[in-house]
């Protein structure tokens, strides 16, 4: 099984890090990292900022204060691309595309996890036979699988998981929580956010928890 190498210091940590919109804090200010082998769950209510606050761990919307830092470096989109893997509420993908081909794409951009393939990660997460349909032609729980088969394909050392149990059934569910411990016995890491935290299996997982 490919690992990653335990980095000296965390993943990924922020700093008094805060995001407000209109001039109206959304989160923070909030001290927290993530290491090599560690998930922490982000819990709260609707409008606490938990999926505020993944985004802009992802470098998709900026800090209003604060510092983050990826592998003891500041981040910036350089350090975090390709490193730091977004999972939410849409695949992230092309639609009128399938999977084999945005699996594709995205691996002409990023490279592979060894031994990995789109075929063998579809097949992990139980979709392989629509592996050539167009997305817009699949299941919202469908689409939610394929965004786990590109977590599986692509090689990104943090997950950022905003509902992920979202669409899914009790299997779906479980898959979820085993492929979390798979990545982080190679030495990965996630952060998940959840309204039902008590699908989230394990017990081992720090917690932030946001305040609306």
């Amino acid at each position: 099984m490919a690992t990653f190498p335990a980095p000296a210091a965390p993943l990924l940590s922020a700093h008094r890090l805060a995001f407000s919109r209109n001039d109206e804090p959304v989160f923070g200010p909030l001290d927290f990292s993530l290491g090599s082998g560690e998930t922490v769950l982000v819990e709260g209510d609707n409008g606490s900022g938990k999926t505020t606050l993944l985004r802009v761990l992802a470098g998709m919307l900026p800090p209003g204060e604060g510092e983050i830092r990826f592998s003891g470096r500041a981040a910036s989109r350089d350090s975090r691309n390709g490193r730091i893997l977004w999972l939410g509420h849409r695949p992230g993908m092309n639609e009128s595309l399938s999977a084999r081909e945005n699996l594709g794409f995205l691996t002409g951009l990023y490279g592979t996890r060894t031994g990995v393939t789109p075929v063998s990660a579809m097949e992990r997460v139980g979709i392989a036979g629509w592996i050539d349909e167009p997305l817009r032609t699949l299941s919202a729980g469908q689409k939610k699988r394929v965004g786990l088969a590109r977590l599986l394909l692509l090689p990104g050392e943090v997950w950022l998981l905003d509902e992920p149990y979202a669409n899914l059934d009790r299997h779906g569910i479980e898959l979820v929580n085993a492929l979390i411990a798979e990545h982080c016995v190679r030495g990965g890491a996630a952060l998940v956010t959840s309204h039902g935290a008590v699908r989230f299996a394990d017990p081992r997982a720090r917690h932030i928890h946001l305040v609306a």
